[in-house]
């Protein structure tokens, strides 16, 4: 299944993911942010277990900002979980 998530203080403006079947993450795309961080981030996650991306990626915090794109990420699919 497809997702959007609109993002809340990061570079990053929006994340397009695919959630798979058997709940692995399939293809990410973010808009905005650093292109070659996020394509990188992207790669790791593309096959992961969902629970295990966001334990791995929630928390982390960019220059103070209490967020990042990853952790960003994590609550995108914290809460395309809650739809499911």
């Amino acid at each position: 299944m497809k997702y959007n998530y609109i993002t809340s203080g990061t570079c990053s403006r929006s994340i397009d993911f695919e959630l798979n079947a058997d709940g692995t993450i399939g293809d990410v795309v973010f808009t905005g942010g650093c292109h070659g961080n996020l394509q990188g981030i992207a790669a790791l996650v593309r096959g992961m277990k969902t629970e295990d991306a966001i334990m791995r990626l929630e928390g982390i915090d960019c220059r103070g900002k209490g967020t990042s794109c990853a952790d960003q990420f994590a609550k995108a699919l914290r809460a395309a979980l809650a739809k499911r």
